[in-house]
């Protein structure tokens, strides 16, 4: 089982990716994770990283594709979440892995709007809540610890993100498509609905 996961910012790819990667036993490569797991360990890829990171550049694709190649390696089953990002990542994977099938969450753009900006989180546990669901309550049920809104969920900065996905990512959906791998799914659904469907596809 070798999936991708694409989908808008927000439109839950990293809920999806922990249950499909608990449920099937897949490996969960996510490039930021990656990234600081290399940097982290002072691999010679993370060395690389690490100065691109620093001087505040994006890390460039040649390295970003190199640390994904040696991270998949002799896996069987693995999910990228948040990767590929732009079609010319997309053949770079051609290259050294066959993708089985794209799952493409779909949501509307007001909805999607709407999730992130009325998202918060615990300080203390990471737990996230909606302020539609907490009734004005500012305190995390778990743990007690204070509610906050990540400095990134509001609407400007949402918007940034939506551009830079329709320009960069969006024309994935076409890639795979043309591969007969692409599957959508509506996201714009409760996490239990969406992954009810993810099975029924995985089988």
């Amino acid at each position: 089982m070798r999936i991708i996961l694409l989908g808008a910012p927000g439109a839950g790819k990293g809920t999806a990716a922990v249950k499909i990667a608990a449920k099937y036993g897949a490996a969960h490569i996510s490039t930021g994770d990656l990234l600081r797991k290399n940097i982290k360990e002072g691999t010679e890829l993370g060395k690389k990283a690490k100065e691109f990171v620093d001087n505040g550049h994006l890390v460039p694709d040649e390295l970003v594709i190199a640390l994904v190649k040696d991270s998949v390696g002799k896996i069987e089953s693995f999910l990228f979440d948040g990767f590929p990002r732009t079609t010319e990542q997309a053949k770079a994977v051609d290259t050294f892995t066959a993708i089985d099938k794209v799952i493409n969450l779909q949501i509307d753009e007001a909805l999607l709007m709407s999730r992130i900006t009325g998202r918060r989180i615990c300080k203390d546990c990471a737990a996230v809540y909606h302020v539609d669901l907490l009734n004005g309550k500012d305190k995390c049920s778990l743990c007690g610890g204070k509610l906050c809104q990540r400095a990134d969920d509001n609407e400007a900065t949402v918007k940034s993100r939506l551009d830079v996905y329709k320009k960069q990512t969006a024309p994935l959906i076409d890639y795979y498509k043309q591969q007969n791998k692409l599957i959508d799914i509506d996201a714009g659904r409760e996490a239990a609905a969406v992954f009810a469907d993810v099975e029924k596809i995985l089988g």
